[in-house]
């Protein structure tokens, strides 16, 4: 019987060792077919190698079913493939039909059924990396371990695609270039050394977006969608990764909460979309209205901050979409995806509850009341809106007329959208590097603290920094435990808070003492510095014109702070200790003095 399993168990990798060599080479033939201007093999080979791709991935399917135990196999699991794959079918039959006279058009129809057949190639390739990545953080090890290197892979593979010669103009792009816009699209900053709508094709930007919206996500969120839009559910190992990935306390919510995510997101892009398609000139084409709005509304849910344009939004400051489209986007990415599921939780209860339902709302899942975190984070971000928002205002108000701004100060709206954008948005109406030193200031405090957890924002986060401004008032007022809307914050929680301070401060000084030695050849202010620092370790994109004229050695200084930024200091430590052993044992205890 252990003979038998053991046989199982070595075919079934035959199978996956089948189905990843047609993976690999289904990947290559797409990158060379679409990432060359001159094809590098003749096209017939390469629709072959195509074919052979997507008949070793289908051998591995194959495989894996036969070869699977009675009770890991049931009918329902090949059949997402076969829908696909029928759907496939169907556009292949309905593209010949539509495509006339084959004596005439016999090259057009040759084009348009491989182009459907490879675009079924691609979506297979993403299918099955989504599943391995959601395969590999449920091998036991550390999670964060396997999303820090996901997320390395990730950028690696973006790098690589942005090199190809089909995805940016004419010139060489250098690979620290590569890596450089890789990571900042990955890590959703927004920080720039080539122009994204001037130096980068329609191919180049279209990676660069997906880089957004996979960074902003997360690689797992992907593979877990995947694995539920295949009709294979997440194993207990798998939800349990999911869990400590998502901070997610119940492992059985995970799938709900995966496609609440995706659902959520395509909604609120799509709804930005349509909001800004009337915001681009009207001379330009509609499909590539189209495209600019799926980008840039792209890029302000996830806080990338990526523009197609090279002042990003300084030449539409005074349009009603910068402020009404924009706005919303950045905040609601900004908030966590467990305040915005808290909120549709309550929103659906009262509305069942208004139109009078037979569905009784006690029934739905919730307690249709906000939660702890999400009244922390509601709070917190309301106040720190409004505090920038005052701050810049009055700071930029009172400079001399002399040294204003070139168009005479910030006006109350800039304040507000530079505000909104500084909590790790990235983008701008006005020129930061005119800004007074005083606002500089106030926009590294709010780039420090970032956004929300479990959210598409960087920083310290909100709730860590309200719960450090709590255990402050608590100390001052000599209280025992830190109190707030009537709940009390553990001790762990406070700890975690001040780790996760210290080391972002740390981390913050040494990337701006780093930049002081590669930048001191080209005399930079040291405050610009700092700003740049605070910029791409709380993942931002605002910049004062230092990263445009970065050395190589400044550019991976700023990759790794955008990199770590992105992760997270704790997660990093989090994957860096996960084999240490808890002490299990105290040391007498002695008087300390403090302050």
């Amino acid at each position: 019987m252990a003979d038998n399993s053991k046989i199982k168990r070595r075919a079934f990798n035959v199978g996956t060792c089948v189905g990843g060599l047609g993976i690999v080479i289904g990947a290559v033939s797409l990158i060379l077919e679409f990432g060359f201007v001159y094809l590098p093999l003749p096209r017939f080979l390469l629709h072959m190698v195509t074919l052979l791709a997507v008949l070793l991935i289908w051998a591995g399917k194959i495989h894996h079913w036969l070869w699977a135990q009675r009770r890991e196999f049931t009918w329902r699991k090949p059949v997402p493939d076969l829908t696909l794959l029928l759907l496939t079918a169907a556009a292949l039959v309905i593209a010949d039909k539509l495509s006339g006279t084959p004596a005439e058009q016999g090259m057009t129809e040759l084009s348009v059924r491989w182009l459907i057949f490879k675009l079924y190639l691609l979506i297979l390739v993403i299918l099955h990396l989504g599943r391995l990545s959601i395969s590999a953080a449920a091998t036991g090890r550390a999670p964060t371990r396997i999303l820090l290197i996901s997320f390395a892979l990730i950028i690696f593979t973006g790098a690589i695609l942005l090199m190809l010669p089909s995805a940016h103009h004419a010139g060489r792009l250098s690979f620290t270039d590569a890596v450089f816009t890789a990571t900042s699209a990955t890590c959703v900053t927004g920080l720039i050394v080539r122009d994204t709508g001037e130096d980068f094709t329609l191919l180049g930007q279209s990676i660069i977006m997906v880089l957004i919206q996979i960074g902003g996500l997360g690689i797992m969120i992907f593979g877990a969608l995947f694995a539920l839009l295949l009709g294979s559910p997440l194993s207990l190992r798998e939800s349990v990764a999911m869990r400590d990935i998502m901070n997610e306390q119940a492992p059985g919510r995970i799938g709900r909460i995966v496609v609440f995510i995706c659902i959520t997101t395509v909604v609120l892009e799509a709804v930005g979309a349509v909001g800004l398609y009337d915001l681009w000139p009207s001379e330009l084409p509609s499909p590539q209205r189209c495209f600019k709005s799926v980008f840039h509304s792209v890029s302000a849910f996830c806080n990338a901050g990526f523009s197609l344009q090279e002042d990003s939004l300084g030449s539409y400051r005074t349009c009603w979409q910068v402020y009404g489209v924009f706005c919303p986007l950045i905040i609601l990415g900004g908030l966590g995806f467990p305040v915005l599921n808290n909120l549709w939780l309550i929103l659906r209860k009262r509305l069942f509850w208004w139109w009078g339902n037979k569905i009784n709302p006690k029934s739905l899942p919730g307690s249709g009341r906000l939660t702890l975190h999400s009244k922390i984070v509601l709070v917190t971000t309301l106040c720190l809106i409004l505090l920038g928002w005052i701050l810049l205002f009055i700071l930029e108000g009172i400079r001399p007329d002399e040294t204003q701004l070139e168009y005479n100060g910030l006006t109350v709206l800039d304040s507000f959208f530079n505000s909104v954008t500084a909590r790790t948005a990235g983008f701008n109406t006005i020129m930061i590097a005119k800004l007074s030193a005083g606002a500089k200031l106030v926009l590294i405090f709010l780039m420090s603290v970032g956004g929300s957890p479990s959210s598409t924002a960087g920083g310290i986060k909100t709730v860590t920094f309200a719960v450090m401004v709590l255990a402050i008032y608590t100390t001052m007022r000599r209280q025992r435990e830190v109190h707030i809307f009537n709940r009390t914050i553990p001790l762990m929680i406070i700890r975690r808070v001040a780790t996760l301070i210290m080391l972002y401060g740390l981390l913050l000084w040494i990337l701006t003492l780093l930049l002081t030695i590669t930048e001191h050849s080209l005399g930079r202010d040291m405050l610009d510095l700092l700003f740049e620092a605070a910029s791409a370790l709380g993942t931002v994109g605002l910049s004062t014109g230092v990263t445009g004229h970065l050395t190589i050695a400044g550019k991976w200084v700023i990759i790794v702070a955008m990199f770590v930024g992105r992760l997270g200091p704790l997660s990093l430590l989090a994957a860096l200790t996960f084999n240490a052993r808890p002490v299990n044992y105290d040391y007498p205890r002695e008087p300390l003095i403090v302050g």
